[in-house]
């Protein structure tokens, strides 16, 4: 079911072009000494873009403040406008039935874009 969903995620819900944004932006972040932390995010959410169903997020044990302050920085500069973009296409895709899976995926991509730092993704266990 995974692989199913997947494939019409790829295909109708933007997960290409989710991928392909991530991707770009990551590599336009790895540039500067500064922006290769923001780029490994980007690599991450791009990973999880690409194909959401079957990963889990979840925070990662011994949080840093290190980790807090580039997430202030991530939220402040782009996290807020990547999340409500996010938001605004769940909102749109939740409107039928057949896009309420792919909504959901849409937030959860948000809640991770808001503030990847200490985050972790994983394969859930079947």
């Amino acid at each position: 079911m995974r692989l199913l969903l997947n494939i019409l995620w790829v295909v109708l819900g933007g997960g290409f072009v989710i991928w392909l944004e991530y991707l770009l932006g990551g590599l336009l972040l790895c540039l500067t000494v500064i922006g290769i932390p923001f780029g490994v995010q980007c690599f991450k959410i791009a990973g999880v873009g690409l194909l959401p169903f079957g990963k889990d997020i979840q925070d990662a044990p011994g949080a840093s403040a290190i980790g807090c302050t580039l997430n202030v920085f991530w939220i402040v500069i782009a996290g807020i406008w990547i999340f409500l973009s996010h938001i605004a296409l769940a909102l749109s895709l939740a409107v039928t039935i057949i896009g309420i899976p792919f909504a959901i995926q849409h937030v959860k991509l948000a809640m991770l874009a808001l503030a990847p730092f200490g985050k972790i993704v994983r394969e859930m266990k079947e």
